[in-house]
Parts: structure tokens; sequence; C-alpha cells
């Protein structure tokens, strides 16, 4: 088996999460930016795991997926804590958080 298409597709994903990270201004954008680059690790260790044949990888996969799942609880709630008492999603008006 080729683990090429795995590693071309995540490194597409990371790098457009990169990208999305950096670049947006909105809080929201950069959050789902970074859930794109938590899904091309999970490629990764899909991938690895097919070539090994050893479900490690899909077991770590599961894994990152509950901890994605209980960041994005989290992560709305405090989107939209901040997003009310600011009243936009720009993200250089995080910096009222701190007070």
């Amino acid at each position: 088996m080729n683990i090429t298409p795995y590693i071309l597709l995540a490194g597409f994903l990371f790098s457009i999460g990169i990208i999305g990270v950096l670049t947006r201004r909105s809080i929201i954008l950069v959050f789902l930016s970074a859930e794109l680059m938590i899904n091309s690790t999970n490629i990764i260790f899909l991938g690895f795991a097919r070539l090994l044949e050893n479900y490690e990888g899909a077991m770590m996969t599961l894994f990152i997926l509950a901890l994605s799942a209980a960041e994005a609880a989290v992560g709305t709630a405090i989107l939209v804590s901040f997003i009310r008492k600011t009243r936009t999603s720009d993200i250089d008006s995080a910096n009222l958080m701190r007070w």
C-alpha cells in the first residue's frame, strides 16, 4: 500500500488550516481552521494505521475526535460569551478578554 496520497491530502488540509489561522480575522473562522488542522493529523494516523496494519492509529484518532468534540463544546461556549460581550467576532478585540 502507498501512503503518499494520505500524506499529500493531510499536508494540503493542514496548510489550508495554517493559512486560515494566520490570515483570518474572525474568531469563528480561526476556530474552524484549527479543527481542520486537527482532522489532517487524524488522516495521517489512519493512513499509517492502514499501512502498518495496526489499529493503534485508529484508536488514537477516536481519542482525538473525542477531545476535539469536547474542545468544540468549550470553545463554542467561550466564543458565544465573547461575541455577546464585544458584539463582534473580530479577533483583534480579543484583547479585551484579559480585563
